[in-house]
């Protein structure tokens, strides 16, 4: 285990420094405190720690052997599931850590929830449309996700968008409920359109929806060479703003989308060609992870709007397709902060039928068909990444201090006067006073008056102040300015055995945050106050940003590593986005998948994916695995040759060389 706690040289400390640091007193009730804190303990007290029934959305729990568990189902039946013991299975069967662990009951049960919250909404307002959810793929595009979304929606005819050519592809291979819709968003070119037309004359209820002004000729041009009037969808940009990360997304700022001058020029150059008839559905998108119902409610009412006059334009319309930016509560804060949101999904629905049927009510139209493309809502909570912790380096020091040596230099002596005269009365003097000689001590280093040793031992004095006073503001109320932010720059690195990188990149591009906490220890008291490091060689592969019920945290309360003991985290609500957009840094690839669901009140393991390989990365970034192998078999016969190893030693080589090749990117235990 890394630590910077001192070395067995400085832990030999005088008796007489030993007493004014720690009287017996003191030592036998701080160990006194510390046993009644932890039979105090529970799990229980661990689970509102980590916020887990605040944001787990009752997936999510801890039992009473100290474990996260998971809520699945089985023909109406729930159990909840170790996620500790679903991990200990996985490794017994040679399963290596980091795994992303999917949960189909989860996702299952997101669709279910959305689909009758939106049908109770439309029931209780009389409203007389109906709802019809769509998934958007580019959330999550694993095949997986698009097998059991297609498979379990169709009790829902729970459709599909499309954003691209890939993705319409895989659309038309999975969806075939001539009920469901099929969204097409994005840039479309002549294949593209084409398939959709001929994919209409099949029975599939397809919309092309117009991103842009000059699609509209292309549409024409194929649609009258095929002979298949298309169902249009016309996409608006609405002035109305979203809130959250994304709230620039929609607005006049918009990328996406037509402002109301372009739709009027498309309603008439569609009556001037005679293609009114096909103009069906009106999209808005107005962002992703919205966090406040009220932008929602205000977004919507701009585009029913539009959605009736274009009904009075003379398009026979029938569908409305308000988007996505349905959010999740990250951080299970209930609040209009981004990583949260200040509504239920039934509240969520409820507004918006609301909305669409009064505005329509009052115009005199008739209610449209209602499209949802909740994808972040849906898929959030069906992955879960799991990982271990590696290696901890410690910023907390012991009890003991290191020793005086002869002829210490003064500003040494300073320091350890400093801890001498250190109480709860000074301690904005003591630190000043700290700070002050261990920078002198730096500058004494720097011009040669100083050893390394002697900074060492300066250093290790400080620290050993910085954290007597870190104990000793959490007794006060009012704490100065400047030592306010002293204890958060006491933190422990845990090194975990994933890449930021590749399974949570919007943690460091967007500063997304997401729960994360020890899956198993839960009866236990954690002491330490850590940021958790991945295994990539950059400065930014580290969560340091946790979720907190009142503001960001800085630190994750984490427990001691125990020899040859595993120790396991997890993080949460991973399910979208995550694992289509990590990238390859330092060439750690994905990672094993495996998918969990229960069969007869019991975890069953399906739908095992293996992570990438090393050859498998290293051919992603253009190299032959069997053509690295003859290079560096070139070169060890050269070694051979010029007498450096043994013909057997190259053997050795090799076949470590190879092993490595197609062995895992992280690291296997």
């Amino acid at each position: 285990m890394i630590s910077i706690e001192p070395s067995p040289f400085f832990q030999s400390v005088s008796e007489s420094f030993e007493t004014i640091m720690t009287p017996p007193s003191a030592t036998a009730a701080a160990a006194k405190s510390s046993k009644r804190g932890e039979k105090s303990w529970s799990p229980e007290k661990s689970a509102e720690l980590y916020g887990v029934d605040t944001w787990g959305h009752n997936f999510f729990g801890v039992n009473k052997q100290g474990h996260v568990t998971v809520r699945l189902t089985d023909d109406d039946a729930e159990v909840n599931v170790s996620l500790f013991e679903v991990i200990e299975g996985l490794r017994d069967r040679g399963t290596h850590l980091p795994v992303l662990l999917r949960f189909r009951d989860i996702l299952h049960s997101r669709i279910t929830e959305i689909n009758t919250s939106f049908h109770k909404a439309i029931k209780d307002t009389g409203f007389t449309g109906e709802y019809r959810g769509v998934y958007p793929i580019k959330v999550n595009q694993q095949r997986q996700v698009i097998e059991e979304i297609s498979e379990f929606g169709k009790k829902y005819h729970y459709g599909l968008e499309a954003g691209s050519k890939p993705e319409l592809i895989a659309a038309l291979a999975h969806m075939h409920d001539p009920e469901a819709y099929i969204i097409c968003n994005g840039y479309k070119d002549e294949e593209f359109i084409d398939l959709v037309l001929q994919s209409q004359k099949m029975g599939l209820k397809i919309m092309l929806v117009l991103e842009m002004p000059s699609e509209l000729d292309l549409i024409l041009e194929r649609s009258r060479k095929i002979g298949v009037l298309p169902n249009l969808g016309i996409r608006i940009r609405l002035s109305t703003r979203g809130s959250g990360h994304w709230q620039e997304s929609a607005g006049d700022k918009s990328v996406f989308g037509l402002n109301a001058s372009q739709v009027i020029d498309v309603v008439d150059q569609l009556k001037e060609a005679g293609y009114i008839g096909c103009l069906k559905m009106l999209h808005y998108h107005q962002g992703s992870q919205i966090p406040n119902i009220a932008a929602i409610r205000e977004g919507c009412t701009e585009a029913v709007r539009m959605y009736c006059d274009l009904v009075k334009e003379g398009a026979p319309m029938g569908v409305l397709d308000i988007g996505g930016g349905m959010a999740v509560d990250y951080d299970g804060s209930h609040t209009n902060f981004a990583s949260s949101c200040n509504y239920s999904i039934a509240e969520y629905c409820t507004d918006i039928v609301e909305v669409v049927g009064q505005v329509c009510d009052k115009a005199g139209v008739s209610h449209p068909n209602l499209v949802s493309e909740s994808g972040r809502a849906v898929v959030a909570y069906y992955s879960v990444l799991v990982f271990n912790i590696l290696d901890v380096t410690s910023a907390q020091t012991s009890e003991t201090v290191p020793p005086i040596p002869q002829n210490a230099p003064q500003n040494l002596l300073n320091i350890i006067e400093v801890n001498k005269a250190l109480s709860k009365k000074n301690l904005q003097e003591c630190f000043n006073d700290a700070v002050y000689y261990r920078d002198q001590m730096r500058a004494q280093f720097f011009y040669g008056s100083a050893t390394l040793r002697e900074r060492g031992l300066a250093e290790a004095w400080f620290l050993h102040i910085i954290n007597r006073i870190s104990k000793l503001i959490a007794d006060l109320d009012d704490i100065p300015e400047e030592l306010r932010e002293l204890s958060s720059t006491l933190v422990d690195f845990y090194y975990g055995n994933f890449s930021l990188f590749q399974s949570l990149p919007d943690s460091w591009a967007i500063d997304q945050l997401f729960p994360v906490m020890p899956i198993h220890r839960l009866d236990e008291k954690p002491k330490h106050r850590a940021v958790i490091a991945d295994i990539t060689c950059d400065c930014d592969g580290k969560i340091d940003r946790f979720i907190d019920k009142e503001d960001v945290a800085k630190v994750l309360p984490l427990h001691d590593l125990k020899p040859d003991e595993p120790y396991y985290l997890a993080t949460f609500l991973v399910g979208a986005y995550q694992e289509t957009l990590g990238d390859l840094h330092n060439l750690l690839g994905d990672t094993n998948v495996v998918g969990v669901h229960l069969e007869n009140g019991k975890p069953v393991y399906t739908h095992e994916v293996e992570g990438d390989t090393v050859a498998d990365v290293l051919s992603y970034v253009e190299y032959d695995p069997k053509e690295l192998v003859t290079r560096f078999r070139t070169f060890a016969e050269k070694a051979v040759v010029d007498g450096r190893i043994s013909p057997k030693e190259r053997r050795e080589i090799l076949d470590m060389y190879r092993t490595g090749l197609a062995g895992y990117t992280y690291f296997e235990s």
